[in-house]
C-alpha cells in the first residue's frame, strides 16, 4: 500500500512539474504574467471606479475590497474552468500505465492553488506594505475559505470535465452560463446592501459564500448576512462526489 500511494506520489510530482512548464514556459517571463494578470485586473477596477468617485462598499480600501472579492473569484473560475479541458490536452499521458484521469486532474489543481497562494500572499502583502491594508482579522478562516473555493472548483472542474468528454458544446455553454456570476458573486458589493428577496436569490450562489467567508475572515467587524458554510461545504461536497463519481464511470467505459 506504501509503495502504491509513494509511486502515485511520485507520478503526480511529475505532472505538476510537467504543467508548470506548459503553463508558464520556462522563461521568468510566465511566472510574472501569472502573478501580474490578477494584479493588472485589480488594479483597473480600483482605477475606474476611482474615476467616477466610489468608495468601497466596506472599509476604507477599494483594492483590499476589491482584491477580496476578486482573487477568490479568479481562483475558482480558474479551477473550474482549466481543469473541464484536463482529459483533453494530456490524453497522451493517459496512455502510459500509472498515469489515471484523477492523477493529471490533481497535478492540475496543484499547480493552480499554489499559483494563486503565491498571488495572494503577495498581493495582501503588498497592499499592507503600502499602508492600504490592515493584517487580516483571522488568517486561519482565510485559509479556511480559500480551501473551501479551491475544493468547490475542483468540484466544479471535474463535473464540467465529464461533461465535456460526453457533450463537446459543453465548453461554450458553460462560458455563457458562468459569465454572469462575476457580478452576482459580491465582488463590487456587499449583500446587506440589497433587500432581503434579492439577498435570499444570490445566496444560492455558493461563490458569493465563498467570497464573504474570506472577508469575514479578513475585516475585523465584517459580519455577513449571507454567509452559511453548512450550504456551501454540501455544495462543494455534492460536486466533488458527482465528479469523481462520473470520471470513475468513465474511465471503465474507456478501460
Amino acid at each position: 500500500m506504501e509503495n502504491v500511494l509513494l509511486i502515485q506520489t511520485r507520478v503526480v510530482g511529475a505532472l505538476v512539474l510537467r504543467e508548470t512548464r506548459t503553463t508558464f514556459g520556462n522563461s521568468q517571463l510566465g511566472y510574472f504574467w501569472a502573478i501580474a494578470n490578477p494584479a493588472l485586473g485589480i488594479a483597473v477596477l480600483v482605477g475606474l471606479f476611482s474615476m467616477i468617485g466610489r468608495v468601497p462598499p466596506y472599509g476604507d480600501s477599494l483594492a483590499l475590497f476589491f482584491a477580496t472579492g476578486f482573487l477568490t473569484f479568479e481562483l475558482y473560475k480558474k479551477l473550474s474552468s482549466s481543469l473541464m479541458s484536463v482529459f483533453d490536452s494530456t490524453r497522451g499521458l493517459l496512455s502510459y500505465p500509472l498515469v489515471v484521469e484523477i492523477d493529471v486532474v490533481l497535478a492540475r489543481a496543484l499547480l493552480i492553488v499554489a499559483t494563486y497562494l503565491f498571488i495572494m500572499l503577495i498581493f495582501y502583502g503588498s497592499l499592507i506594505v503600502l499602508g492600504l491594508a490592515s493584517y487580516p482579522r483571522n488568517a486561519d478562516q482565510i485559509a479556511m475559505a480559500v480551501l473551501a473555493t479551491s475544493l468547490l472548483g475542483i468540484g466544479a472542474g471535474l463535473v464540467n470535465a465529464v461533461i465535456m468528454r460526453l457533450w463537446a458544446t459543453w465548453k461554450q455553454i458553460e462560458g455563457i452560463l458562468s459569465k454572469p456570476l462575476f457580478f452576482i458573486s459580491g465582488i463590487f458589493f456587499i449583500p446587506s446592501a440589497f433587500p432581503s428577496s434579492l439577498v435570499d436569490l444570490i445566496s444560492w450562489n455558493p461563490v458569493l459564500h465563498c467570497i464573504e467567508w474570506v472577508r469575514e475572515g479578513y475585516y475585523p467587524n465584517y459580519n455577513s448576512v449571507v454567509l452559511d458554510k453548512p450550504y456551501l461545504l454540501s455544495i462543494t461536497l455534492v460536486l466533488l462526489l458527482v465528479g469523481l463519481g462520473a470520471e470513475r464511470l468513465y474511465r471503465k467505459k474507456r478501460i
